[in-house]
């Protein structure tokens, strides 16, 4: 794929998740892009996929955009980005300046991946959640791949509002309401005796330049998802180890949770890891599925970009058992649920 073809495939993929100034920009980036811009040799030397399904280039950059927004390191910018509005000639100006102005700080930016901790995808792990502790009712154990600052972590202290019944604590720290489409999740109580995460490069929310990274991958043009992060980020108390995470999940995989479900999850991040990382992992959980027993069950839940254009599968395995499920699908904002339960 082309830059200019990743950065018009990002801008429709926002423009369907609502954000039309995102589009906006990234079109402009797709018509304006030259090899004069700072980043343009480093861009065009990239190896591998750079679209959305693999390094994708263009939310890096447009993340590093947004923080120099967000940390008010460029007021002009600031001007011409939400709530304010500007035309495309103006817009590219700004930013056209501000990637020669801030050369630096963006190519430090854009080496870390997307990491967007968006909240709302917790809908799909409370709905999992409840379905899972309906079957057995034992008390979980989280073990979050791509955790990046860990605010999914925290899934259980959130609630997940279904035409006014809640899923979730009697004091959530936020609710989520979501367009729902299909049967409740049945109502159950979700007990969480542990959790911990990983991701290569973790963010600690409450160190502000971590903060800001996470806020700055949400949309400008979006602020009630400003709004839920840092409700967030205030919440977080999880644990998040800087590690290769299949190597942690290998060790994770050897300590004995009897008494417990363990539960392995992600939410779009799988398909950063190379292939053959994938091909490791998913061979460890299975390796470990075998060793599973009723009193200790395991089970992998993943939300992921499968290629299908409209949201991510929510799929599910269980063991003892090998048993495969087709959870639904979901949005990549978590704004709605196509669920068709456990």
């Amino acid at each position: 794929m082309s830059l200019q073809g990743a950065f018009r495939r990002q801008a429709r993929a926002c423009a369907g998740l609502g954000s039309p100034f995102m589009a906006q920009l990234l079109d402009l980036l797709a018509e304006q892009w030259h090899d004069g811009l700072p980043l343009a040799p480093r861009f065009a030397a990239w190896d591998g996929d750079i679209g959305p399904a693999g390094a994708s280039l263009p939310l890096r950059l447009a993340g590093g955009l947004h923080a120099l927004v967000l940390s008010r390191r460029d007021a002009e910018l600031a001007a011409v980005y939400p709530p304010e509005s500007a035309g495309n000639a103006k817009l590219w100006r700004e930013v056209e300046r501000a990637m020669h102005a801030h050369a630096a700080f963006l190519d430090r930016w854009v080496d870390s991946p997307p990491q967007t901790n968006e909240v709302r995808r917790a809908i799909a792990l409370i709905a999992a959640g409840h379905a899972l502790a309906a079957r057995g009712g034992r008390p979980m154990i989280l073990s979050e791949l791509g955790a990046s600052g860990g605010l999914n972590l925290m899934w259980d202290r959130y609630a997940l509002d279904i035409g006014g019944q809640s899923f979730g604590p009697p004091d959530p720290v936020l609710t989520l309401a979501p367009d729902w489409d299909g049967p409740l999740p049945p109502t159950a109580q979700v007990t969480v005796s542990g959790r911990r995460g990983v991701d290569l490069n973790p963010l600690d929310p409450h160190a502000p330049e971590d903060a800001l990274r996470l806020l700055a991958y949400l949309w400008p043009d979006q602020p009630e998802r400003l709004t839920r992060t840092r409700a967030a980020i205030a919440a977080q108390s999880a644990a998040v180890d800087r590690a290769d995470a299949i190597d942690w999940l290998e060790d994770r995989l050897q300590q004995p949770h009897p008494g417990a479900l363990h539960l392995i999850y992600h939410t779009v991040a799988w398909q950063y890891f190379p292939s053959d990382a994938q091909a490791r992992g998913t061979a460890l959980i299975e390796a470990a599925g075998a060793r599973a027993t009723e009193d200790a069950p395991l089970a992998w839940l993943s939300m992921e970009n499968d290629g299908d254009d409209i949201g991510a599968a929510l799929a599910l395995r269980l063991w003892p058992g090998n048993t495969r499920h087709d959870l639904g699908r979901v949005d990549f904002h978590g704004r709605w649920m196509r669920w068709r339960g456990l």
